[in-house]
């Protein structure tokens, strides 16, 4: 199938992850049958569609969430846990490109958005275990200056003292491998069991008020006041819509799709290491590193290493997930070399071409964000909290996190897949040669 909603997936089946199997995953929920109306309707149920849900329903307002599988099923669900500060370019560069006082906006966003997950996790997804600490890591010499200017920078501008620098023998001390020359420890970061935590926020918005039918694909929207919302059984008619899907929107919006293009990525779970774990981290943090494909990983509650670090630009998942998955974690903590691993997963994520997170209106009554490119853990949940003020007429903070300089990609939503390819293979390249 060509569809990303189902090219990899079973309809309505979460996949074999360590977080499939260490949540207590609610009865799937009724389909979409008839016409509905809706002061908002929304297109997607992960972090982005159910934040904005439940502060549209906390307001008031008649809100019905469809979505084509379940609710936390995509990214939401699957991802690796780590709640990052700022965006996927450095503070100083943003300041560059937009100016000192948008920098700031955006930053003081950034930090809302880590605020708002920490507080709604405590609220209403408790056994999500929000936990602070995040590590990114240099994997050359060369990366490591920018790394701490930012840190300069970032405490200097913003006051930020929750990040500090690293060097070889710090990062060392906590990450138990040779590859990292330094990095940063950045304590106002951290990470969460994410599905549980979708699977928290779905309960919150229907508690308030929302309505979610899953198993519900949209199949076309009808411009107009309202607005129409089509699946294959019914449609909602609704005054406001919002467009969450992030990269599971197949052709669902042309401007959308220019912007924001569908890739894979992949984790596994090794088997419980016991007293091994402290071989790898020193410390419960979440780690990322330099790479352009980057490697992403941490310890879960019964100390297995979770961990994540390959991606692929076609549309199917590789027939092997796991065997180039495996070499990566290896690589890097041969301590551990031929451990089991009990399960191995893939997802598909939105990029943009600039890796910053795409919010737009596409017409009047219909606004739509996506493309975190793995940064979103926390930046999706702004994203539908500033969608929402956008609907109840507070488009303030929309307006500023519309600045994110997002270009479409070359060639728009037709071209974009070989064009992506063909950078995304080089650079891959160089990161295998250590360029």
């Amino acid at each position: 199938m060509t569809n990303p909603l189902y090219r990899n997936d079973s309809p309505g089946e979460f996949p074999d992850s360590w977080y499939a199997a260490t949540t207590d995953i609610p009865p799937p929920r009724p389909s979409l049958r008839g016409t509905h109306k809706a002061d908002v309707c929304i297109v997607g149920a992960g972090y982005t569609g159910l934040t904005a849900a439940l502060h549209l329903a906390r307001k008031g307002l008649r809100v019905i969430v469809l979505d084509a599988h379940r609710a936390g099923f995509g990214a939401s669900g699957r991802n690796g846990g780590m709640v990052c500060s700022g965006y996927n370019w450095m503070q100083k560069d943003l300041a560059a490109k937009l100016g000192h006082d948008t920098a700031r906006a955006l930053w003081d966003l950034a930090e809302d958005a880590k605020s708002d997950l920490r507080d709604l996790a405590a609220r209403h997804a408790s056994d999500s275990r929000y936990t602070p600490g995040a590590v990114y890591g240099a994997c050359k010499a060369g990366d490591l200056p920018a790394l701490h200017e930012e840190v300069a920078y970032v405490q200097d501008h913003y006051a930020y003292n929750a990040i500090t620098p690293l060097d070889r023998t710090g990062i060392r001390d906590i990450v138990r491998t040779e590859s990292y020359a330094g990095g940063t420890l950045d304590m106002g970061a951290g990470h969460i069991h994410p599905l549980r935590y979708a699977v928290g926020l779905a309960q919150a918005a229907v508690s308030a008020g929302a309505v979610i039918f899953e198993q519900s694909e949209v199949h076309h929207i009808a411009p107009g006041t309202p607005a129409k919302v089509r699946t294959g059984r019914g449609h909602v008619a609704a005054d406001h819509v919002i467009l969450a899907g992030n990269g599971y929107l197949p052709g669902l919006n042309r401007t959308v799709a220019a912007k924001v293009m569908p890739i894979n990525s992949f984790m596994c779970a090794t088997e419980p290491l016991g007293d091994r774990a402290a071989s790898v981290l020193a410390r419960d943090v979440a780690v990322a590193d330099t790479k352009f494909v980057v490697n992403y990983f941490r310890l879960s509650q019964d100390n297995r290493l979770l961990f994540g670090g390959r991606e692929s630009y076609s549309l199917g998942y590789p027939s092997d997930i796991k065997t180039a998955l495996v070499a990566r974690m290896e690589g890097l903590f041969p301590q551990i070399k031929g451990v089991g691993i009990d399960h191995v997963w893939g997802g598909t994520l939105g990029i943009t071409a600039t890796r910053l997170p795409s919010v737009q209106r596409v017409a009047p009554n219909v606004i739509a964000a996506g493309g975190f490119s793995g940064h979103g853990v926390a930046l999706s949940g702004m994203a539908g909290r500033v969608m929402a003020e956008a609907v109840m007429g507070q488009a303030g903070r929309f307006d500023v996190m519309s600045q994110l300089p997002v270009p479409s990609f070359p060639g728009g939503a037709a071209f974009r897949a070989p064009v992506l390819t063909l950078a995304m293979t080089w650079y891959a390249l160089r990161d295998r040669l250590g360029v």
